[in-house]
């Protein structure tokens, strides 16, 4: 089985956050991030478990620029097989959502798995909208 497992980069809650333009955006120098939680623990971590029980290969995908490349490492060194990093600003849940589809659309993956939400903005859009651009159960 081919899965693919949808991950993002969050701040570390136990990082000291400074808010900049009026408190409308966050000051990320001293920031320290994290793969999202909810995505690697229940994702990531099921998707490994489903590998081991039913063979394949799990690939994480994320969007964003290099700074995402320390969650990359991560889950390769929780056992991902393989990562993809879509080199473009995650704007929005539906910019996002469609470059993740864009790049499984014709991958042949039996699985994508995307955690509930991301502890930052508490979205829970990206999963559902990367399965109704491609048109499969959410």
């Amino acid at each position: 089985m081919k899965f693919l497992v949808c991950i993002s980069k969050v701040p570390d809650t136990t990082s000291r956050i400074a808010f900049t333009d009026n408190d409308t955006a966050f000051d990320e120098k001293d920031v320290q991030f994290i793969i999202n939680p909810y995505d690697e623990w229940y994702a990531l971590v099921r998707a490994l478990e489903l590998k081991e029980a039913h063979g394949g290969s799990v690939t994480t995908i994320t969007v964003g620029d290099a700074s995402n490349d320390a969650i990359i490492r991560k889950a390769l060194a929780i056992g991902a097989d393989d990562a993809v990093r879509i080199d473009t600003e995650a704007k929005d849940p539906a910019y996002t959502a469609q470059q993740i589809a864009d790049y499984a659309k014709d991958k042949g993956y039996d699985i994508i798995l995307c955690g509930k939400e991301t502890i930052d903005y508490n979205g829970s859009q990206v999963g559902g909208m990367v399965a109704e651009l491609l048109d499969i159960p959410y």
